[in-house]
């Protein structure tokens, strides 16, 4: 039987210093579907894709990745996911290519980084160490990856901040690629997309019980 669902939360939840981070969080993502991750400033939603990529252990619930406890599939999960946060998380030492060499699959081609790089705009600066780039040009080297990787789910952590409108056009058209050929995102944003449809999830912070 074929597998529709990609990944299930089910009432997955982190205390921090004693302190519940937000209310438990359960949805079901199926194969070829994005999820709008929404909530106010500090509601959790980064912590939240820390516990989604591993970097964090959930307190309490659990998550399914292809029906599978993600336990059970450990290597085969964090094989198949993208994630790209805040941070940039480029080498400064190495150049615009070798980073995006470094941060995508063994088997990219030359071809796809340059198309990733002209798409970013960065193609003049393919050699240029990233220690002289500005930090939007880091985020832009990054944010590259969304060309070559070959992850089934990505995991995008506000992905158009800071980005004009010639940037976010860029980025909502590669996710809507990424859905149109099976894949699915979980991302967090403030802002509407224009091009493609997302269910929301709003993430609410714990309320106490009195």
């Amino acid at each position: 039987m074929a597998v529709k669902n990609i990944l299930k939360v089910e009432n997955l939840a982190f205390v921090r210093n004693d302190l519940v981070q937000f209310e438990p969080i359960s949805f079901v993502l199926s194969l070829g579907e994005s999820l709008h991750l929404e909530g106010a400033n500090g509601s959790g939603k980064t912590t939240f894709f820390q516990l989604l990529i591993g970097m964090l252990q959930p307190s309490a619930g659990k998550l399914y990745f292809r029906d599978q406890l993600f336990k059970d599939c450990r290597f085969e999960y964090l094989s198949d996911i993208l994630f790209i946060g805040h941070q940039a998380g480029v080498k400064s030492a190495l150049s615009v290519e070798e980073n995006l060499r470094w941060m995508s699959p063994d088997n990219t081609t030359p071809k796809q980084i340059t198309l990733a790089l002209k798409a970013v705009e960065l193609a003049h600066y393919a050699n240029i160490p990233c220690h002289n780039l500005s930090a939007g040009q880091h985020r832009r080297v990054a944010l590259a990856r969304l060309m070559t990787s070959n992850a089934s789910l990505w995991y995008l952590d506000e992905p158009f901040a800071a980005l004009d409108k010639q940037g976010v056009d860029f980025i909502e058209s590669c996710m809507q690629n990424h859905l149109e050929k099976g894949g699915s995102i979980v991302f967090s944003s403030h802002q509407d997309l224009a091009k493609m449809a997302a269910r929301r999830y709003k993430l609410t912070p714990f309320q106490e019980q009195s």
